[in-house]
């Protein structure tokens, strides 16, 4: 329950969380997927939606970081 609310508050992606409880991607996927469904539906719901926002944008944020990396380069 500590991680949705920490993915909730945060609008954390699941690599900012993991690196957050020092606990593996697959750890955090796993728990807000799959366990916490069944501890309390609702707050597995609201991490999920956050998550899968986070999950649509990832490849704008990837695209972004290489066109920083490129742009420092020539620098």
């Amino acid at each position: 329950m500590e991680i949705a609310k920490y993915i909730i508050d945060n609008n954390a992606t699941v690599r900012q969380t993991a690196k957050q409880f020092g606990i593996s991607k697959s750890t955090v996927h796993k728990d807000v997927t799959e366990r916490l469904p069944q501890i309390n539906p609702s707050l597995a719901g609201k991490a999920r939606k956050v998550l899968d926002i986070n999950k649509s944008e990832r490849h704008i944020r990837g695209g972004l970081a290489t066109r920083e990396k490129y742009l420092h380069r020539h620098m």
